[in-house]
């Protein structure tokens, strides 16, 4: 018995030993919770109620190069209803014309808004939802509405702002004029004009502080923000976008008729390397065409004939062939370790100069040429190839440049049948836009440069970057081989492959191309191409038109499927900015015109002026609207004119001192 009454007595021990410990450690750990990690769990606990909110900052405008919007960004107003916080006395008081407000604006009954307003109190909503994506016009209605008015706490308003990205082009150039995007993680996609300028478009967030109200609902703590955002900079391209409209249109026509896979036109300012239009569109299942993927930019394939002009570059540079030099077409079929080289044109051209060989673009006279120039050295061609910058990327600022591709006698996969495969095109790979810079260089008398997107970045009217012409090799060739195979080229257009554009009305000059393309998979495929610029005898814009897999059965040679749309651009281009002479003025002078113009100017410079009311409008545009009317033009401050310092109607005396000051907000 003794023995049993020991054990249950351990038993106890035991028990309460355990209970003893448990209590210390709970002790231990509200001391600890208290004293050493208070302060972290005081503000787990506020994060949870409170929150920093992110607002993000207006992107800057993106503009063509005559200040026509490419994209913007326009802010988008929700407003919601706190019924809780609204006191019993302000709610019955403004209930009413609240309502009233709300009925003229949606074009419901005011019954229908009050029973509404009543049942959000009565369920103690604190987040209703009264209006979705205002723009700032109706967001300031909003704001001044009965109860709203008494802002935040005591009217239960609340604001929430976001931007939307839009795009007056539509789907016009949408590739060009791209998007740059930023995921959960923090990882940005950039595409087109916006993905490459971000650092400038971006701007800095602002912050804002919201207190949890329900689950996943948040409300702002005041009207105002605790970081206010900081708007992007303005930039502005070099995209023009009645040639971007010129371009679109043109090259839609054509891969709807010939229900061509994709293609692409990208027009260059000759002198300065500006692009001025870019057009990328794909087809779909469906059979529509839209700005599926930028294709000028990534797309490295075999250039075909369009690479005959490189070649011609390279043989006449290092003195291999002379304009003049014969070659015999044999019939139009030429052989290589056994594969056929052929020409276009059945039974060939006979026996044909290298100057005439190029503008009938001969595929077995190139080979001839280039291969006794070259077949004791290839490198050397090859090499004056990568002098001439051929197998270098450009370096756009655009991202997803594709990389060209020239193969040299010393890769593994170098054959005897690769240099005279290279003279027709095959076998290489450039882009779109690497080819173009090229034919660019030649109109330009040599001198490669850079192909740009922007002209400067601004900030309002000061500018923040200036960009500017950028030389990439100031003599890909000699003046005199540029002269040659300008001629060439023009003569191309007057009398070989692309006679069919010919016009007598301008002129023309460039290169047609037809190669076949995952010739892997099936036969028939090809790639139809026209390179070239205008006016041939003094260029102004280059312009590039390659068009991927048309329908066999409706055409295929470049001079057929991409040569027309390059006629269509520099045609309508040229009938909006036609190239004219200059005549010197005749010095005739009459007196009664002299006293004539004179009585007038007086008359004009007397006659009054109403000052107009620009309150409310953008700083940019008010500036501009005074300044053409003669004012000079004080600012203070930033955004929207909140007051002027003349007022609106007076009237304004010409010739009197115009001095106006606007304060902005």
């Amino acid at each position: 018995m003794a023995t049993t009454e020991k054990n249950i007595l351990n038993r106890l021990y035991f028990i309460a030993g355990c209970l003893f410990i448990f209590a210390m450690a709970v002790a231990f750990k509200l001391m600890d919770i208290q004293f050493v990690d208070g302060e972290h769990y005081k503000e787990l606990a506020e994060e949870r109620t409170y929150r920093n909110f992110k607002i993000p900052a207006n992107r800057g405008n993106l503009y063509d190069a005559n200040g026509s919007l490419l994209a913007t960004s326009v802010p988008k107003y929700d407003i919601r209803f706190d019924a809780v916080t609204v006191s019993d006395k302000n709610f019955e008081k403004n209930i009413g014309p609240l309502s009233e407000e709300l009925s003229k604006y949606f074009g419901k009954s005011a019954t229908y808004y009050s029973q509404k307003l009543r049942a959000a109190r009565v369920n103690h909503q604190r987040y209703l939802l009264i209006a979705k994506n205002l723009g700032y016009s109706d967001y300031l209605k909003f704001k001044n509405f009965p109860m709203f008015q008494l802002g935040a706490y005591k009217g239960g308003l609340i604001v929430e702002q976001r931007t939307v990205r839009e795009h007056p082009l539509g789907k016009m150039g949408e590739r060009t004029v791209g998007y740059e995007r930023k995921d959960e993680e923090g990882y940005f996609t950039r595409v087109g004009l916006e993905g490459a300028f971000g650092e400038y478009l971006r701007g800095t967030d602002g912050r804002r502080l919201k207190q949890k109200i329900a689950k996943g609902q948040w409300k702002p703590i005041s009207d105002n923000n605790e970081v206010e955002p900081r708007d992007g900079y303005d930039v502005i391209s070099t995209i023009d976008v009645n040639i971007q409209d010129i371009a679109h249109h043109a090259l839609l026509k054509q891969l709807e008729y010939f229900e061509a896979d994709h293609g692409t036109v990208v027009v260059m300012e000759t002198a300065t390397g500006e692009i001025k239009a870019m057009a990328n569109l794909g087809r779909t299942s469906e059979g529509t065409y839209f700005e599926k993927r930028n294709y000028a930019v990534y797309e490295a394939s075999e250039p075909g004939s369009t690479f005959k002009l490189m070649a011609m570059v390279a043989a006449l540079e290092d003195n291999v062939v002379d304009t003049a030099q014969v070659l015999d077409t044999e019939n139009g079929v030429v052989r290589f370790y056994g594969r056929a080289v052929r020409d276009s044109h059945h039974g060939g051209y006979g026996k044909i100069s290298a100057a005439r060989a190029f503008e009938l673009s001969s595929n077995t006279a190139f080979t001839k040429l280039i291969t006794q120039g070259y077949e004791n050295n290839p490198a050397r061609f090859v090499n004056t190839l990568y002098d001439m910058g051929l197998n270098q990327k450009i370096g756009l600022d655009i991202n997803g440049e594709g990389q060209p591709r020239i193969p040299h006698p010393g890769d593994k996969n170098w054959s005897g049948l690769s240099l005279p495969w290279m003279a027709f095109g095959y076998g290489v790979s450039l882009t779109p836009l690497q080819t173009l810079s090229f034919y660019n260089a030649i109109a330009n008398n040599g001198v490669m440069v850079k192909p740009r997107f922007i002209k400067e970045v601004k900030e309002w009217d000061k500018t923040i970057v200036k960009v500017e012409k950028e030389i990439m090799n100031p003599e890909v060739c000699s003046p005199e081989t540029a002269k040659k195979v300008r001629q060439m080229m023009e003569n191309v257009v007057r009398r070989g492959t692309a006679a069919n554009i010919y016009t007598p009305n301008f002129s023309m000059a460039g290169k047609t191309g037809t190669c076949q393309t995952e010739y892997w998979i099936e036969p028939g495929r090809y790639i139809s191409s026209f390179s070239g610029y205008f006016p041939a005898d003094d260029p102004k814009y280059s312009c590039i038109v390659v068009i991927h897999k048309p329908k066999r059965s409706k055409g295929y040679y470049g001079n057929i499927v991409a040569a027309p749309v390059f006629k269509s651009i520099a045609q309508k281009i040229y009938t909006d900015t036609p190239i004219m002479d200059e005549l010197p003025g005749l010095e005739i002078k009459n007196e009664k015109v002299e006293k004539d113009f004179q009585k007038y100017y007086s008359k004009v410079q007397n006659e009054k002026i109403l000052m107009p009311d620009v309150t409310g409008m953008p700083a940019m545009d008010a500036i501009s609207l005074l300044e053409n009317l003669g004012f000079e033009v004080d600012m203070d401050g930033k955004g929207r004119v909140k007051k002027q310092s003349i007022a609106a109607g007076r009237e304004i005396i010409q010739k009197e001192e115009l001095k106006v000051k606007l304060i902005l907000s």
